[in-house]
């Protein structure tokens, strides 16, 4: 292989890399500053399924650190947030079966 293919891919693992940091830092941000939620009543709870923000913010962390960074972003923009604290709980099971596909097909 050559040294400037080498290189090369060195830059592409960089800017991966850097993608990957990015949505870690953005994550660990967004949890900071999340606002503290009010305790949903028991016909509330019932009807959302009880899966953490922490859980849905890993797969998407790992998601994006094999490179399919936009492809989160689309993700989280497709239930009308720019960023993973904004979306409703709600959703966290659909964004799940999204981000199950990345890289599956």
């Amino acid at each position: 292989m050559s040294k400037v293919k080498l290189l090369l891919d060195v830059v592409s693992d960089m800017r991966s890399l850097a993608d990957s940091i990015e949505v870690v830092c953005n994550a660990m941000t967004e949890s900071d500053a999340a606002p503290e939620e009010v305790p949903a009543t028991k016909s509330d709870k019932a009807k959302e399924p009880d899966i953490p923000l922490e859980k849905v913010r890993m797969v998407l962390a790992e998601k994006s650190q094999l490179g399919f960074t936009a492809e989160v972003r689309a993700i989280i923009g497709k239930y009308g947030a720019d960023k993973l604290s904004a979306v409703d709980k709600a959703y966290y099971a659909d964004i799940l079966k999204d981000a199950e596909v990345l890289g599956n097909g």
